[in-house]
């Protein structure tokens, strides 16, 4: 693997949140999801000594979806469904400052995960059973701070409780992917005032995987 810039980096995590923030806004409007990418942002909860950014994710190609999402979102006069998308993002960024200032929450949801890593690699079967435990833990302790993430879309797949699951779910990878963003020294005023040299990084990591 080439050797990646902060920047590299800092988008690669970056698109971790926009990943979890787009497959919600798919779920809820929806009921549908891209197993794929389910998968490796649900894993990506798992990556708790990894070498790299890139591994967190399995590999860059993990995070593709977010990649794509996020250079949409970077761009001016984008649609509503990407509209919906960078909200929800902002969302989990806030959210994540919630969180980091509650290390005694952050002791809770770490034990936790390990234990529910257990459960993954040796009992789970699909990803639906890891998000049921991985929804249980968010519930018990992001869904308690003062800021609730809005999820908007359709009733019908909101009111599913798999469904409810795999937004919960989603919504703590996309927290830790906010984590490790802010880690690597990303901030959300330099998201703004940079938003072309991401857009750019994330379309340029997107060419690697053959993405046009």
């Amino acid at each position: 693997m080439k050797d990646r810039s902060s920047l590299d980096n800092q988008t690669i995590a970056l698109a971790g949140v926009a990943q979890s923030a787009r497959i919600v806004d798919q779920i809820s409007r929806t009921g549908s999801y891209p197993l794929e990418f389910l998968e490796a942002s649900i894993h990506s909860l798992f990556s708790f000594d990894v070498p790299n950014v890139d591994s967190v994710f399995g590999n860059v190609q993990g995070v593709k979806l977010g990649l794509q999402n996020l250079s949409s979102g970077l761009t001016t006069g984008g649609d509503e469904t990407t509209a919906s998308m960078m909200r929800y993002l902002f969302s989990i960024l806030h959210l994540e400052r919630k969180f980091a200032a509650r290390p005694d929450l952050q002791q809770v949801v770490q034990n936790r995960l390990q234990h529910a890593s257990f459960k993954a690699t040796h009992f789970a079967s699909h990803v639906n059973e890891t998000c049921h435990s991985v929804a249980a833990i968010y519930s018990d302790t992001l869904s308690t701070l003062s800021y609730r993430v809005k999820i908007s879309g359709s009733a019908q797949h909101l009111q599913n409780d798999a469904n409810a699951e795999i937004i919960r779910a989603l919504l703590l990878a996309g927290v830790r992917s906010a984590f490790l963003w802010r880690q690597l020294g990303g901030r959300r005023w330099k998201m703004i005032f940079n938003r072309n040299q991401i857009r750019s990084v994330a379309i340029d990591l997107s060419r690697e995987l053959g993405i046009r």
